[in-house]
């Protein structure tokens, strides 16, 4: 069965990343924005997989050297929650990482240390929600 978002309802958004006070970080820029909700947080490849089969976000915001291999962790999502979107977000911009997760189905790769206005414009684009219409 798959989560349906009502109309005009927040986006879900999973974050998994294995450094905790970046979670913590993340949740903060994430549900400071009302039309956005953070429904969990992953610091490991099972975990983010099992909160992915539960909630069925319609975000995955998965770091790209997560443990378990971020294209695998990518590939189990997309087959768990088909209709999740997952951003890639990563410290690395080098050619490989970036195809290995484009090879695995994302449907953007942002660096990190970007603005928060960038972050959250890619969240947004995953799903097709413009930023204008906010």
């Amino acid at each position: 069965m798959t989560a349906v978002r009502p109309a005009g309802g927040p986006l879900s958004v999973l974050l998994c990343d294995d450094n905790d006070m970046l979670l913590d970080i993340l949740c903060e820029v994430v549900d400071a924005q009302p039309d956005l909700r953070v429904v969990g947080t992953a610091s490991d490849a099972e975990q983010a997989i099992q909160l992915a089969l539960r909630h069925e976000p319609d975000v995955v915001v998965l770091d790209v050297r997560f443990p378990g291999g971020g294209p695998n962790v990518a590939r189990e999502i997309a087959r768990c929650s088909p209709d999740s979107r997952v951003v890639a977000f990563s410290a690395y911009g080098d050619k490989s990482s970036v195809e290995g997760m484009m090879r695995a189905g994302v449907a953007a790769y942002v660096l990190k240390g970007v603005t928060n206005r960038e972050f959250l414009g890619a969240l947004r684009r995953a799903r097709g929600v413009s930023d204008n219409a906010r």
